[in-house]
């Protein structure tokens, strides 16, 4: 039987963040420019959060985004791992609590990838393939 492999194996690395002063306009902007839907917030070097699509369509039906701050709509202590967490318990984490993301960092607290529903859906696809191919 094969080791159960690590988040870091199948996560994004270096994923694009934003600071915890920044507006939400351009924190939008920003998931917008590079087609993300989830954005780890971080205040001197720590997260502190992370802001996803829907958070920024709830709080634009309230309010002109330009008034809003992020840490007024961000997710505060996000689910985070270390990158030897095991994939498995980071996916049935990420279902149990419908989350859509898991943020990965080091013991010191620095982000240094982010592992998505969609990297999760890309393990169960590869993992079919591998396992249940009809001959």
């Amino acid at each position: 039987m094969k080791s159960m492999p690590q988040v870091q194996k199948f996560m994004t690395p270096m994923p694009h963040s934003i600071g915890l002063k920044q507006p939400v306009r351009v924190a939008l902007d920003l998931m917008r420019d590079h087609g993300i839907r989830h954005l780890p917030v971080q205040e001197g070097g720590q997260l502190v959060g992370v802001l996803t699509d829907r958070d920024v369509k709830l709080a634009g039906t309230f309010a002109q985004l330009d008034e809003i701050r992020l840490e007024d709509v961000m997710t505060p202590e996000p689910f985070a791992v270390l990158p030897q967490a095991p994939v498995d318990q980071v996916v049935f984490e990420m279902a149990a609590h419908k989350y859509g993301c898991a943020l990965v960092r080091q013991e010191n607290g620095k982000l240094v990838g982010i592992f998505t529903s969609t990297d999760a859906l890309r393990v169960l696809g590869e993992t079919l393939q591998t396992h249940h191919r009809m001959a």
